[in-house]
């Protein structure tokens, strides 16, 4: 089994590397099931597990990623109108860890009483979830930094609500510029209390990234109860 006192980062040997790695793909390869989603903040389940929630700008490939770290298809699923997504999704994985898919913001055509009412329920829902343990906020590793999303990391800041940042679509972008993208948004994390000192590179087409953030989470979830 992983190392539990360390995080996945903090891992030196190759067998505990190996273990975490492992461990990650055994909580993924568990079931996961679509159990609820929440248009109001009143409509939320009770917290049963620890939750690790997903959010990013509309197009940045939130659900792609979900499906991908799961191994399933259609789990999530994108609208075919970005910005049209307008509620909490809960995933039940392995009655382990809870895994939430946020609403898209920063949609250009949405009205700006609806992307008011995103920060206002999403502010609510980030400060009043003890439960959360961690926001992968994903960046598309192709476009520059967004208004948006440094928006959003100062709304994480104010919940106090520790953020990861995970590049999507790093398969689209040759070496040289991705390896300048991710020093300039570590950068910009540096900046906010609330960001975890370092960041992950993904892509849902390739799998690159994925076998790492599974353990990452893996961290988060409750003991199996397999003996």
């Amino acid at each position: 089994m992983a190392d539990t006192t360390r995080s996945f980062r903090e891992l030196d040997s190759q067998a505990q590397i190996d273990a975490a790695l492992e461990e990650g793909r055994l909580l993924f390869a568990g079931s996961c099931d679509f159990i609820f989603g929440a248009q109001k903040l009143g409509q939320l389940p009770p917290q049963t597990l620890p939750e690790i929630a997903f959010a990013g700008r509309s197009n940045v490939g939130k659900s792609s990623l979900v499906n991908a770290l799961t191994g399933r298809k259609t789990l999530a699923r994108a609208s075919s109108e970005p910005g049209r997504t307008k509620q909490l999704n809960f995933f039940n994985l392995a009655d382990r860890l809870m895994l939430v898919d946020m609403p898209g913001y920063g949609y250009a055509k949405a009205a700006k009483s609806v992307k008011e009412d995103w920060q206002e329920m999403m502010f609510d829902y980030l400060r009043g979830r003890p439960g959360l343990k961690r926001v992968m906020l994903l960046l598309d590793a192709r476009i520059e930094l967004k208004p948006h999303d440094e928006e959003v990391m100062k709304l994480l800041d104010r919940a106090a609500v520790s953020f990861q940042i995970v590049l999507t679509k790093c398969d689209a972008v040759k070496p040289a510029p991705l390896a300048r993208k991710e020093e300039a948004i570590l950068a910009v994390a540096r900046r906010h209390a609330a960001a975890c000192p370092f960041l992950s590179l993904s892509s849902s087409e390739t799998g690159q990234g994925i076998e790492q953030l599974r353990a990452e989470l893996a961290e988060f979830a409750l003991p199996s109860q397999s003996f």
